[in-house]
C-alpha cells in the first residue's frame, strides 16, 4: 500500500496505519525510538489516545514516568491493544492494566509496583528485570511463553556457550514470577513456573552429565515435586512392569496357588497376569502377604521394586503435602 506523505509509517499486524504526522524518521512523536521522552508529561495524552478506540501498538515508551496510568477499556470484555510497545524502565507503577493485550511488548526492567495485570496478556513479552512487587497477577494469559521461553525453546539442546546466557535470563525471568506468584497465594501459577525455572536451570549444564541426567529424571518422575499426577503414574508403569516380569518368570503361576480347576489356555493365563499384578502391587506396597513368593530371578525384580515403592510413596506424600 502507497503511504501518504507526511503520516506515520507504522503498521500494526492488523494493517492499521498511523494517522499521526511523522518526522524526519518518517515515524510520529509516539512509534519513534530514537525520540526521548523520559522528561515529557506524557500520561493524560496516552489515556485520551487509547478512549478514541486507537490502538497503543508499538509505542516506544521508554524510560518514561508513567505513575497510575489507566488503561483499562471499562464496559468493555476486550482491552486495549498495546502490542509490540516498548516500557523499557519506564515507571509504571500502580498502573491500571486490566485485560490489557501486552502481547510482544518489552517491560524489560520496567517498574510495576502494585500494578494491575489482572488478566492481561503477556505472551511473549519481555519481563527481564521487571520489578512486580506486590502486582496484581491473577488470571493473566501466559500464552505459549515469554520472550525468553520461546528463545529458548527454539535453541533448545544446542550445545553452544552463547546460549548459555539466554538461559540464564529464562531462568530469572521465571524465578521473579514466581516469588511474585508465592507470596499472593497464586500456587498453582508459582508451580508452573518453578518447573520452567528448573529446567531452564538444567539447560546450562553440559548436555551430558550425569547433573544433568538426574534432574531429567526428577522432571520425570514428579516434576520438581509439582506434579502428583507424575508421580501415581510413574508407580502404575513400574507396577504393570514388573507384573509383566513375574508372569514371564512364573513367579505368580497357578500350580502355586492350587487353582488346577482351570484348564482352558487363555483362562489360565488371564489368571496368571492377574495374579501377577496383585503380587507386584503388593510388593510395591511393601505389604508382603507371603501368599506369593518371588523364584530366582525374580527375587531382584521384587527387591527393586520394594524399594522404589518405598520411595515412590514416601515422594508422593511429600509432593501432594506440598500442592
Amino acid at each position: 500500500m502507497k503511504l501518504k506523505i507526511g503520516r506515520c509509517n507504522y503498521q500494526n499486524l492488523d494493517g492499521w496505519y498511523c494517522d499521526q504526522p511523522s518526522g524526519r524518521s518518517g515515524l510520529c512523536y509516539w512509534h519513534d525510538p530514537l525520540i526521548d521522552k523520559s522528561n515529557d508529561d506524557i500520561k493524560d495524552d496516552i489515556e485520551e489516545w487509547a478512549t478514541t478506540g486507537r490502538p497503543l501498538d508499538g509505542f516506544q515508551l521508554a524510560r518514561t514516568y508513567l505513575v497510575d496510568l489507566n488503561l483499562v477499556n471499562k464496559g468493555n470484555q476486550f482491552g486495549f491493544s498495546c502490542r509490540n510497545a516498548d516500557f523499557y524502565r519506564a515507571d509504571l507503577s500502580q498502573a491500571h492494566f486490566f485485560r490489557l493485550d501486552l502481547r510482544g511488548s518489552s517491560l524489560m526492567k520496567c517498574k510495576l509496583v502494585c500494578a494491575n495485570l489482572h488478566c492481561a496478556k503477556l505472551d511473549n513479552c519481555n519481563l527481564l528485570g521487571a520489578d512486580l512487587s506486590r502486582a496484581r497477577l491473577e488470571n493473566i494469559h501466559w500464552g505459549k511463553g515469554l520472550k525468553q521461553e520461546r528463545e529458548v525453546l527454539v535453541n533448545l539442546n544446542k550445545n553452544d556457550e552463547n546460549l548459555i546466557s539466554l538461559y540464564q535470563e529464562a531462568e530469572e525471568v521465571c524465578r521473579n514470577i514466581r516469588k511474585q506468584c508465592d507470596k499472593q497465594g497464586l500456587f498453582e501459577t508459582a508451580g508452573s513456573f518453578f518447573q520452567k525455572e528448573m529446567r531452564f536451570r538444567r539447560y546450562q549444564t553440559p548436555l551430558i552429565s550425569a547433573r544433568r541426567a538426574i534432574s531429567k529424571l526428577v522432571d520425570i518422575f514428579c516434576g520438581y515435586g509439582e506434579s502428583p499426577a507424575k508421580v501415581i503414574l510413574f508407580s502404575l508403569f513400574l507396577i504393570m512392569s514388573c507384573s509383566v516380569a513375574y508372569f514371564i518368570l512364573g513367579t505368580a503361576a497357578i500350580e502355586n496357588l492350587s487353582h488346577s480347576h482351570i484348564e482352558n489356555s487363555w483362562e489360565r493365563y488371564a489368571f496368571e497376569f492377574l495374579n501377577a499384578i496383585y503380587f507386584s502391587v503388593v510388593t510395591f506396597t511393601t505389604l508382603g502377604y507371603g501368599d506369593i513368593y518371588p523364584v530366582g530371578i525374580a527375587k531382584l525384580v521384587a527387591t527393586l521394586e520394594a524399594f522404589i515403592g518405598n520411595f515412590t510413596m514416601a515422594l508422593f506424600v511429600v509432593v501432594f503435602v506440598k500442592k
